[in-house]
Parts: C-alpha cells; structure tokens; sequence
C-alpha cells in the first residue's frame, strides 16, 4: 500500500514542501523549479524503493581491496527464478516454440473475425513498444557501467528465458480476458487473477492479489512507463542542445504530455495502429546506428564478447564482482523486457484469436528482439567505444557519448530515436495502467479521463527529476508487479499447458491444410490429436 500511497501523494507532497521552502529563509544559491521539484520527490522515491527493494541478505564478499558491500534483493531472485522455472517446466518453448510463433504473429492461424481488437502483430509491436524504450538505450549502459562488461551476458540469459515467462503470463491474459458488448477487451493480470483463483475456489485471494497489482500497475505506469521515459528523452535533449533546456527540463514535459494526450484517447485500436508503424521505424533507425559504429570499430568485436564473457563469471572483486554483475544485468533486463512483471497481458489480450495459447506464442517474441537483440547492440557499442567507464555520467549520455564518438552529429538522430522509443512507451504504458486503474475504479468515462490527466501530469514531473530518483522509483514500481502476477502465473501452469496443447493441436491441422473453422470446432470439442 505504501507504493500507492507514495504515487498520488508525489504532486501534493511536492506542492507542500516547495511551499515549506518558500517560507524558509532563503538558501545561499537559488535553486531552479527543477531541482525543487526533485528535492521534494526524493523522500518518497526512496521510501518505495526501500519497501520493494528489501534484501533477503547483505553482507560483505571478497577480501582486502577486493572486499564489497552487496545486498540481494528477493524481488530480482523471484523474476530469475521464475523465468528458469517456466523455461524448464515448457521444455524450452522459448526456443522449441520459436518457429510457431514467427508463423503466428504472421497470421498464419488467424482471421479477421477473430474475437478482439488488433491482429497479432500489432498485438506484438503495442507490447514492444512498452518494452524497446530508453531501458534498452539508457539501462543498458547503467547496467555495464556499475556492473562492468559482464553484465550484458546476464541480460541476454535473463532474455532468453525471459521468453518463457512471457508465453505463459500473455496465454493466460487471453485466456481469462473479458470482451464487452462494445467490442472492447479488458485482459490482463487484474483478470486472471480474479476469475482463475475463483474457478479454484481461491476467490477472496485472488481478488486481493488482483487489487495489490493494480496498485502497483499503475504505479508503474508513472515510473517506468512514463517518468523513466520522459527523464531520458529529456536528458538527451539537453545533451545534444548544449544544456539549453535545463531548467526548463518541465516545459519539455508539457509539451510531450500535450502530445501523448492526443493520442492516448483513441484507446487500444490506435495505440496499435501507430506503434505498428513506429516500432519497426524507429527499431530499424536505433539497429543501422549500432551497426555504424560497430562497424567502425569492427576489431574490436571479437575481444568484446571476450571480455563480457570473461567479466561476467569472475568480475573486477572476484565474488562480489561476479554477483554484483549478476544482480545488474538481471535487474536491468527485467526492466528492459518485463517479463514476469505482468504488463504484456494487458496488451496482448486485445488479440483477434480463439486459442489463448497463441498470443502467448507470439509474446515470447518480446524479449527476444527487445533484450537479445536490441540490448546486446546497445552493449557492444558502449563497451567498444570504452564510454561505459564514464563515471557520473547518466545512462542516455553513456551511449550518445558512444554514438558520438564514431559520428559526431549521430547525436542528434539518437535524439530522434530515443524521441520515438519514450513516445512509444509512454503512449503504451498510459494503457497499462488505464486497465489497471478501471479494474480499480470502474469504467466510467470519468475514472477513464482522471487516470489520463493525471499521467500528463506526472510526464511533465518526470522531466523535471533527476535521473537518479526517477530510476529508483520506476525500477521500485515495475518490479512489484511481479509478485501478485508471478504467483497467479504457478497457480495456473495445468491451465497454460492445457491450453499449449489446444493450440498446438489447431496448428497441426492448419498446416495440413483442413479450414480453420473445422479445425477449432474438433479442437473445442476436445480432439486434440
């Protein structure tokens, strides 16, 4: 509870005490609305990262000048432990199952009239769109630079097993989705929590798990779907402008805010439509420019992968290297692809499809291009540059420096993609949390417009922060979703499995060429051989 709490109480609590400072004698150096507004939100920042964060163990690793402080908290064992979890329980499906789903998210096993909204690939590039942002630009070299080289290997583990966990949490958003007599479709963990708990008779348990990951949704929806993204975006700016908008970080927020409120009422059916058009743009812009630069420094490469390989099992503090590169390249990639977290469901249950199993094919995807691909570009070019030792330095500097440095006016087209990667986020995220917060509130058109004004306003808070406390809330945020979701996701792997085997069964007689219809009724009806 103190995670929502802490959201709605960020606006009044920062109003409260710009006015407390304001009636204080004034400071030697006048501060700019930018760095109240940060020094106000800090406390509570902290606090949310603090509850969320709890170490299960601390303590000091290795000897003499090797010697480390390390904490390990639960929250990034239980989404590693999950993904290796479900990866092995489907007997790889996140490579058994790759093949399927490339043929899936092509239509292949689907028609027009599909119950739901938007076709599986713009189910796909609405889900991407929340995850390819600044996390794979900016977190990424955050990750390599306090964890060292070795930390990109342990974000490619964590994305390929990541894979799993995404099939199995977006199968049952579909399964357990609601679709209304208007058409719209209302899915995700809020659902399958409380609908699959109550056919196991778990009713009062399930709703209370629905209610604390709604909670945390939209919490997220501020933090990293929103605060992280606009932070960044705005940071590169004031790189690439000389600085020219620090102390107006705010108005830069106002006017993305006025842009993403423009879009953002259209709901799920435009959402999809422009991201299945920004994704791969903006996708494609980011991968050329890693590969000029990767190009540049082609020499390099191989020594590279060397290198990550070599930092990632021995690190610079020997134990305490090793596991602190661990826990930053798990932190980071669970940020990057969120999977477990429970946030792709909501997207991909707008899907036209009649087997569950199918979006949860096509979900797994995700984190293959986001973490697998994207990331390890990411990587690479801010270790063969050496930008990633920069000290103090945020992330999104990390890597423009990167680009600048082979290119100097590259800057600017990062600008342009790191633009298009926050608005993509931002514009998907909103959604993420406008689900959470009717499943909370109601579907009135009120609760609908509140939840949007507020989450422009917190995009013009989250420009004026430091990136510091806006990557503590927004990681402290996204990764308590992981708790309520995960559990629902063990309490009903019987239902996924069955639903695999239905899908699979569908397929088979598809491509042995019987009609699609045929094929479900013998399905539905239980022949799944």
């Amino acid at each position: 509870m103190l995670t929502f709490v802490a959201v709605f109480l960020f606006i009044g609590g920062a109003t409260t005490q710009l006015s407390a400072q304001d009636e204080s004698e004034p400071p030697a150096k006048e501060l700019t609305f930018d760095e109240k507004l940060n020094e106000a939100v800090q406390p509570y920042t902290d606090a949310v990262s603090t509850v969320v964060f709890v170490p299960i163990w601390k303590g000091e690793i290795g000897q003499g000048e090797n010697k480390v402080d390390l904490e390990v908290p639960f929250v990034l064992l239980w989404l590693a432990g999950g993904a290796v979890f479900f990866t092995i329980f489907f007997k790889f499906i996140n490579v058994r199952g790759f093949g399927l789903a490339l043929k899936t998210v092509r239509g292949k096993y689907s028609k027009s009239d599909d119950p739901g909204e938007i076709t599986h690939f713009q189910a796909l590039t609405a889900a991407v769109s929340g995850t390819v942002g600044l996390g794979n630009i900016a977190g990424v070299a955050i990750a390599i630079s306090v964890g060292g080289p070795g930390a990109a290997f342990w974000m490619v583990v964590m994305g390929l097993c990541g894979m799993s966990s995404k099939f199995a949490e977006c199968t049952l958003g579909v399964k357990y989705r609601q679709i209304g007599k208007d058409g719209k479709v209302h899915g995700g963990p809020m659902l399958y929590l409380t609908r699959g708990f109550a056919e196991r008779g778990l009713g009062p348990l399930g709703k209370t798990l629905a209610v604390f990951f709604s909670i945390c949704a939209i919490g997220a929806s501020f933090g990293g779907g929103n605060m992280f993204q606009i932070n960044q975006a705005t940071s590169q700016l004031a790189n690439v402008t000389g600085g020219a908008v620090e102390g107006y970080r705010w108005a830069v927020g106002v006017a993305v805010a006025l842009l993403v409120g423009a879009v953002i009422i259209g709901g799920i059916s435009r959402i999809g439509k422009i991201t299945a058009r920004l994704v791969p743009a903006m996708t494609v812009l980011y991968i050329i420019g890693c590969f000029i630069v990767l190009g540049t420094h082609i020499d390099k490469i191989g020594p590279t992968f060397g290198l990550i390989f070599e930092k990632a099992f021995s690190g610079e503090a020997m134990a305490g290297g090793l596991i602190g590169t661990f826990l930053q390249g798990v932190r980071r990639a669970a940020f990057s692809n969120e999977a477990g977290i429970g946030s792709a469901p909501i997207a991909h249950a707008a899907v036209k499809t009649r087997f569950a199993a199918s979006e949860g094919l096509v979900a797994l995807l995700e984190p293959f291009v986001d973490t697998v691909l994207i990331c390890t570009m990411t990587a690479l070019v801010v270790i063969v540059t050496g930008d990633y030792t920069h000290q103090g330095v945020d992330g999104i500097t990390i890597t423009s420096d990167s680009f600048a440095s082979v290119v100097p006016w590259f800057s600017y087209v990062l600008s342009i993609a790191v633009i298009l990667f926050a608005l993509s986020t931002l514009i998907t995220w909103s959604y993420y949390g406008l689900q959470a917060w009717k499943f909370l509130f109601g579907k009135s058109h009120a609760a609908d417009l509140t939840y949007k004004v507020i989450f422009c306003l917190v995009i013009i808070l989250g420009a004026a922060m430091s990136p510091g406390a806006v990557i503590d809330f927004s990681d402290a945020m996204l990764f308590s979703m992981s708790f309520a979701n995960l559990i629902g996701v063990y309490f009903m792997l019987p239902v996924i499995k069955k639903e695999l085997a239905k899908f699979k069964a569908f397929a088979r007689r598809v491509d042995a060429g019987e009609d699609m219809d045929h094929a479900a009724a013998a399905v539905k009806s239980g022949d799944v051989s």
